[in-house]
């Protein structure tokens, strides 16, 4: 099985919306329920209610109905931290603006009336946008711009939108939602309990999955590249958890694809929230503490020979990637706690030395008592994405053996 890896480019140095005359309550929210004395915003009034209520419209309400206006308020948006699930790591700027350079990172939300408009300031990435659940719109390269779904159905309505590959320069930026004229930003969903990081390279990215073909130019690698039919978001999605895709292309635990650039590495990066901008450090917002964490480091180690000139030999390679790894799970541990940790291989051609290291590397951490780490395994891939990267199928079938495996770990029952 030929396996070609796309070398790394650019490497360099988680409520509703309230809009702040006096500043905004909370916005009315239908489906809960209001008790006398509680006050709400709604479409730019402040509202206090005088006796219990529920889906009573306070715009509706007279001089002697259940809400008593208490006048303006002005429009200020609530945090975009406050108006949304936040999914993957981000660095929050301002209150209406979090950037981010990880791959897959999301955002959902909910809303009434015909239309959303989504606030981007990126020059760089392109993004899949979902309503209720379906596929609405590939936007590409927005800039500074508004985008607006308008036309629906009047009512409440569900609103995903997720980064499809990796910003490994310029970070992205997100300024939440915005409300259509008549329409109001509603609190997110509860955020689930559930859930799973994982971390890797190209393949945890999703990079080239849709292109159907392994020759692909510079764009294409880029236009067919969607983190959303990764193995990651997938696995995640059929246990209803939120995940983090801390994939980065071309890097390995401590040798590079090629060889390539060896003063740098995964673990280089894995504790920013903005890949490309030295000395960043991601700030866990403290809700954040996966039960589980697949590590899918290796493919670009092993994956080309050691050449002239590298720092390391076959031998001292594999020493040094296992030694490195332990350090990397010792710090998983620190940082989460009581995780089960997944070593995740794959076949790779032609003499498989990864999937011997990494099954050392747990045979190895059992034997010195962690019994909350396990070895995974996959081949027989299509290879049909940009570059012999894993296609849609592939990346279908890999998320069927993990949850096989995943199961068989007792963690979500």
């Amino acid at each position: 099985m030929k396996l070609m890896l796309c070398v790394m480019a650019g490497l360099i140095a988680s409520s509703s919306a309230v809009w702040a005359e006096a500043a905004c309550e909370a916005a009315w929210d239908k489906s809960k329920a209001y008790t006398g004395g509680q006050r709400v915003s709604h479409q730019s009034t402040r509202y206090e209610a005088r006796w219990w209520t529920q889906g009573e419209n306070p715009a509706r309400s007279g001089q002697w109905d259940v809400w008593k206006s208490l006048g303006a308020c002005a429009a200020e948006q609530q945090p975009v931290v406050a108006q949304l699930n936040v999914g993957g790591r981000v660095q929050v700027d301002a209150p209406n603006r979090v950037s981010y350079s990880w791959p897959g990172v999301y955002f959902e939300g909910r809303f009434r009336g015909t239309g959303i408009g989504l606030a981007f300031d990126d020059p760089n990435g392109q993004y899949n946008v979902e309503i209720d659940g379906q596929p609405k719109a590939k936007v590409v390269k927005p800039g500074k711009s508004t985008y607006w779904v308008n036309g629906l159905a009047d009512g409440e309505h569900s609103v995903r939108v997720s980064l499809r590959g990796e910003l490994t320069g310029t970070p992205g930026g997100f300024g939440g939602l915005v409300a259509a004229t008549g329409g109001q930003v509603l609190a997110p969903a509860a955020a689930p309990t559930r859930q799973i990081e994982f971390i890797g390279d190209s393949y945890t990215a999703g990079l080239g999955a849709e292109a159907g073909k392994r020759d692909c130019t510079a764009e294409e690698n880029t236009a067919f590249s969607n983190a959303d039919v990764s193995f990651g978001a997938l696995t995640a999605r059929h246990y209803g958890a939120a995940y983090q895709l801390n994939g980065y292309s071309g890097l390995g635990m401590v040798r590079n694809y090629g060889g390539n650039i060896a003063s740098v590495n995964y673990r280089t990066f894995y504790d920013r929230a903005l890949t490309g901008v030295d000395g960043n450090v991601w700030t866990n917002p403290g809700n954040w503490k996966p039960q589980v964490v697949v590590v899918g480091l290796g493919i670009n180690d092993f994956s080309t020979a050691v050449g002239a000139g590298e720092a390391y030999t076959p031998e001292t390679l594999r020493t040094a990637y296992k030694s490195a790894y332990r350090g990397f799970i010792n710090k998983l541990r620190g940082q989460y706690g009581d995780t089960h940790v997944i070593v995740s291989a794959t076949y790779l051609w032609p003499d498989n030395k990864l999937q011997e290291v990494a099954q050392e590397v747990v045979a190895e951490a059992k034997a010195a008592g962690d019994q909350k780490i396990s070895y995974f395994y996959y081949d027989g891939l299509d290879s049909l994405g940009c570059g012999w990267h894993p296609s849609v199928r592939d990346h279908q079938a890999i998320s069927t053996k993990l949850v096989s495996a995943i199961d068989g770990l007792g963690v979500w029952r």
